[in-house]
C-alpha cells in the first residue's frame, strides 16, 4: 500500500482523459517537467506529485485516512496547482472559480481552505484507481495513478511555470510517436502506461480495464533477455509491453 515503505516518498498522479472531435482515440493531459526538477527532469509526465501532510490531514478529517483517499486528494491538488484543471468535486467549476481556487491553493498549499472558500465537496469516486508504481531505490517515489474524465469539455489551462514548462493534450499513441521521434523525453513508467492507455478507444474502456486487473506495486527490474540487459515489469497487470532494453530505458 502507498506509504507503507518508510524509505519511499508517497505520491499520486492523475491521468486525465478528453474526447477530442478530431481524434478517434481519447487524448490525455501531459505536462513537461522543468529541467531543474529532481525527478523526471525535462520529461513529459502525467500531472501529479508528492503527498503533503495537509493531504493526510484532510483525509483524516473526512474519516478515511486510507492510501487511496490520501492519494486522490494529492492528485486533485497537484493537478489543480500544475494545470489549473479542477476535477474530483461534487460540481463543475466556472473558469473564474478554477482560477480563484488555484490561487488559493498556491497561497495555502492545502486543499481544505479551498473547499471551504468555494463551498466544494470532494467526489473521490469519480477518480478510479488505475495503477501503482514504485521506484525501487531508497527515497524513490511510491505513486498511485488515478483516472479522470473531462469528457468533450474545453477548459482554460495554464502551466504553473515552476515545476513544469509546458502542457498539452495528445492521444497516447501521439505522445509515444513524438518520444520515438526524439521530440519528447518520457521515462520508463510513463512509456508503459502510455502503451496501456493507447489500447483504449474511450475513457470507459480504461476504467473497465483497470477494474479487471489487480493494482499491485510495480517496479522495473533488470534482467537478462537473449543475452541483453532489459528492464521488465510483471505480467498480468494490464500492460501490453512488459519492458525494454536497459540501454534505452529512461528511469527518471
Amino acid at each position: 500500500m502507498l506509504g507503507q515503505d518508510s524509505d519511499k516518498i508517497p505520491a499520486a498522479t492523475l491521468v486525465v482523459f478528453r474526447q477530442s472531435i478530431g481524434d478517434a482515440a481519447p487524448q490525455v493531459l501531459m505536462v513537461e517537467r522543468a529541467s531543474t526538477m529532481r525527478f523526471a527532469a525535462g520529461a513529459a509526465v502525467f500531472p501529479g506529485g508528492r503527498v503533503d501532510a495537509a493531504d493526510v490531514t484532510l483525509a483524516e478529517n473526512l474519516g478515511d485516512p486510507s492510501p487511496q483517499c490520501i492519494g486522490r486528494i494529492a492528485a486533485i491538488r497537484e493537478t489543480w496547482e500544475e494545470t489549473g484543471l479542477a476535477l474530483g468535486f461534487n460540481r463543475s467549476l466556472s473558469a473564474k472559480e478554477a482560477a480563484e481556487g488555484r490561487h488559493l491553493l498556491l497561497q495555502h498549499k492545502a486543499l481544505a481552505p479551498v473547499l471551504k472558500a468555494l463551498d466544494l465537496r470532494l467526489d473521490l469516486d469519480t477518480l478510479p484507481a488505475f495503477a501503482h508504481w514504485r521506484q525501487p531505490t531508497v527515497g524513490g517515489f511510491d505513486t498511485l495513478f488515478f483516472l479522470a474524465n473531462l469528457g468533450s469539455g474545453r477548459v482554460d489551462l495554464a502551466v504553473d511555470a515552476t515545476e513544469n514548462t509546458n502542457l498539452f493534450w495528445a492521444t497516447p499513441a501521439q505522445v509515444l510517436a513524438r518520444a520515438d521521434a526524439g521530440d519528447l523525453r518520457i521515462i520508463f513508467p510513463t512509456r508503459r502506461n502510455l502503451e496501456r492507455l493507447a489500447q483504449f478507444a474511450s475513457y470507459a474502456q480504461a476504467v473497465e480495464n483497470a477494474a479487471r486487473h489487480p493494482i499491485r506495486p510495480i517496479s522495473g527490474q533488470p534482467c537478462e533477455k537473449n543475452g541483453e540487459a532489459w528492464l521488465m515489469i510483471p505480467d498480468g497487470l494490464g500492460y501490453p509491453v512488459l519492458g525494454e532494453r536497459l540501454a534505452t530505458a529512461r528511469r527518471g
